[in-house]
């Protein structure tokens, strides 16, 4: 999660929101100190009640908060409402906004979540996945871009749309594939030695 930095109507939208009924982090998040892995339901939430240890949460739960909670989207675009969490992400080389579907697909069903991709794409890469097995290092993801340039990406392969029409199918680049590789290796380096 990056900080999206100072605006004044932000922070006046940021300051007047709460979590209300929306607990989508709750299934987003990855917690270590509960052993509960990304993209899986926590045992503690309680539906419109909330969280059953919320007085005693772990710290990245105290501390999480996703861009409408910082201000950074419109009132009616809250994660419950449009079926995703949004965050701003720090990347190697920049910043990049990724939403998380609750369901895959889900994107282009909402409406709102296109908007909101509309309107990030010109200035930042949009990365979409859904929020189903995290760890997964085959689940695909979608990668929007300027100039209605959308990149689909499975595995090794990648396919380029331009304005909705495919354009190419390639591999990824070897520095690509390369990182690939040692993320691969490092997820299962993570899964012996945590297998949650």
């Amino acid at each position: 999660m990056a900080d999206i930095g100072r605006d004044a109507e932000r922070e006046r939208r940021a300051a007047s929101r709460s979590c209300g009924t929306c607990s989508l982090c709750c299934t987003i998040l990855r917690v270590d100190e509960l052993a509960k892995p990304a993209g899986r339901d926590c045992v503690h939430q309680r539906g419109v009640q909330g969280c059953a240890i919320h007085a005693t949460r772990p710290p990245i739960c105290r501390a999480y908060r996703c861009l409408w909670l910082q201000g950074g989207l419109e009132d009616d675009e809250r994660p419950d409402r449009t079926g995703g969490i949004v965050d701003l992400e720090t990347t190697g080389v920049g910043l990049r906004l990724a939403i998380r579907e609750t369901r895959a697909g889900i994107f282009d069903e909402s409406r709102s979540l296109q908007a909101i991709a509309e309107r990030f794409r010109s200035s930042m890469p949009v990365r979409i996945t859904d929020a189903q097995d995290p760890m997964d290092p085959e689940r695909p993801f979608r990668v929007l871009l300027a100039d209605g340039v959308e990149q689909r990406v499975a595995g090794e392969r990648v396919e380029v749309y331009r304005a909705g029409r495919l354009v190419e199918t390639r591999r990824l680049a070897a520095t690509e594939r390369l990182a690939r590789w040692l993320a691969l290796q490092w997820r299962a380096w993570r899964l012996r030695s945590r297998p949650y």
